[in-house]
């Protein structure tokens, strides 16, 4: 059995390989692998899962030589969020993820789903989320663009949030012309689990049905994972389609019917459907796996009339997980969404066959051998090579600077500190956020360094942050990343 072209499909030409981000040499790779040429739906299925959000294709190196194992690391890098044991028999589930292309283009959106998209990576692990980061970087708070993109990534993050009742208790907001263009946006979760419900997103078992369940799929969000690893420019205005929408009440009966999931033993197998939509989440769990998985989009729950196969796999569309269940559990899994008033569609199932299979109705439109689709993407490693410029800043004697005649005067200094933007009260920004929602805030945003959450039940606690010093990092990336940490 092999794909082919549907009626109306583009043809394959150089411009439109281009255009889906792939260089020449990753499309020759890609027909190497199917031993043709491939059709328009797994043209944008490689381009998704190839770009650098889904496939770290340049940091995987640098990121593989970070220590990820100890006795109490129950799930390292590889899933989608880490665990570590805390004692007593509880596990912690956290993950700090960006968003900052969507939020650059439409920051309320791309802030919402920023912090949507990281509980669903929790919670997917079993745990429930019980506190929420973020690390916030924008230009200079006197531009106009830079007062608009504040007020919409705020109010985005407040408002899912609060509306999911999961406390933001900590965080970090920082000013400087460096990030005029691309501002940084950073929404980190974490969660709290029994050990022993720890579940992971690995696909087994030939026959077992895959199932989508959650919110059902439109075309908003289509190749977002693809823009997210573009360089950010005056044209990416009009990519404004590919930051999804969020709807953090329809996330928190996923939440509550994922949890109810996973604990009542109908599944092997959870995964958020997010970068890269179905196309990442079944490809994933199939390779982790290493088992061949069949799936016919037509059975996928739309919102929309006549998306294709192509729209189907690459949308973004919020809200929305793929599960494994067990063989003959079908039912009760869609009574379990039922009951959190969520649909819940049987559209594969795991195959004995080696391939990652796409039908649409009986027509095949994408077929990769085995799990070569995650694991033949190519990997970089570019030379690193630092710019003269920052040399020179580095090597800069501070003291030759002639102070200014006002430096003398300690409360002219202070004033001019006090009213930096990133130095100032940041209470107009937390005043927006729910930080005591839950009641286990022990220490909320302002009074510490870092916030104090109880883990409810028990004698335990966890003080959460996230900081680090950007000018540092600037001016010499391996000292100012300790420093980061040690800080």
């Amino acid at each position: 059995m092999s794909a082919v072209p549907r009626p109306g499909d583009p043809a394959i030409t150089p411009a439109l390989v281009a255009e889906h981000g792939l260089t020449a040499e990753e499309y020759d790779r890609l027909v190497a692998m199917l031993g043709r040429t491939p059709t328009f739906t797994e043209l944008g299925i490689v381009s998704a899962l190839w770009s650098e959000h889904c496939s770290y294709k340049h940091s995987r190196p640098v990121l593989k030589t970070l220590p990820t194992k100890a006795p109490h690391v129950l799930q390292g890098p590889g899933e989608n969020a880490g665990v570590i044991a805390v004692g007593d028999g509880l596990a912690v589930a956290f993950k700090i993820e960006s968003h900052n292309h969507p939020s650059a283009v439409e920051p309320y959106q791309g802030a919402a789903t920023g912090v949507g998209g990281i509980l669903r990576d929790v919670f997917t692990m079993g745990a429930r989320p019980i506190a929420l980061l973020n690390s916030l970087r924008f230009g200079e708070l006197d531009h106009p663009r830079t007062r608009w993109l504040v007020a919409g990534v705020v109010k985005g993050i407040g408002d899912y949030g609060n509306c999911m009742g999961v406390p933001t208790v900590a965080g970090e907001v920082v000013f400087d012309d460096a990030y005029a263009g691309n501002p940084l946006v950073n929404a980190m979760c974490v969660g709290v689990m029994r050990e022993e419900e720890l579940i992971r997103a690995v696909a087994s078992g030939v026959g077992n049905p895959i199932i989508a369940v959650g919110a059902r799929t439109g075309r908003d969000g289509i190749h977002g994972a693809s823009f997210a690893s573009e360089d950010l420019s005056h044209e990416s205005d009009a990519k404004r389609p590919r930051v999804q929408v969020g709807d953090p009440f329809t996330e928190k009966l996923l939440l509550e019917a994922s949890l109810e999931l996973i604990r009542s033993g109908h599944i092997v197998a959870i995964q958020d459907m997010g970068a890269a939509g179905l196309t990442s989440s079944s490809a994933e769990m199939a390779a982790r796996g290493d088992v061949g998985v069949e799936i016919d989009v037509t059975r996928m729950p739309l919102r929309e009339e006549g998306m294709t196969p192509y729209e189907i796999l690459l949308s973004e569309s919020q809200e929305r997980m793929l599960v494994v269940a067990k063989q003959g559990h079908e039912d009760a899994v869609r009574a379990i969404l039922a009951r959190w008033d969520l649909s819940a569609e049987v559209i594969g199932e795991v195959i004995a066959e080696p391939v990652y299979r796409v039908k649409e109705g009986d027509r095949v439109v994408a077929e990769f051998p085995g799990s070569r689709l995650v694991t033949d993407c190519p990997v970089y490693l570019p030379e690193a090579r630092e710019s003269d410029a920052i040399r020179a800043q580095r090597a800069m004697d501070v003291n030759a600077i002639a102070p200014r005649p006002e430096e003398a005067d300690p409360a002219w200094t202070l004033e001019r500190l006090l009213a930096s933007p990133t130095i100032a009260s940041k209470a107009w920004v937390v005043r927006q956020y729910d930080s005591t929602v839950r009641a286990s805030t022990v220490v909320g945003p302002g009074p510490s360094d870092a916030a104090v959450v109880m883990l409810r039940g028990t004698k335990r606690a966890l003080a959460l942050k996230v900081d680090c010093n950007g000018r540092y990092v600037h001016l010499d990336p391996r000292l100012g990343g300790r420093i980061a940490v040690a800080e």
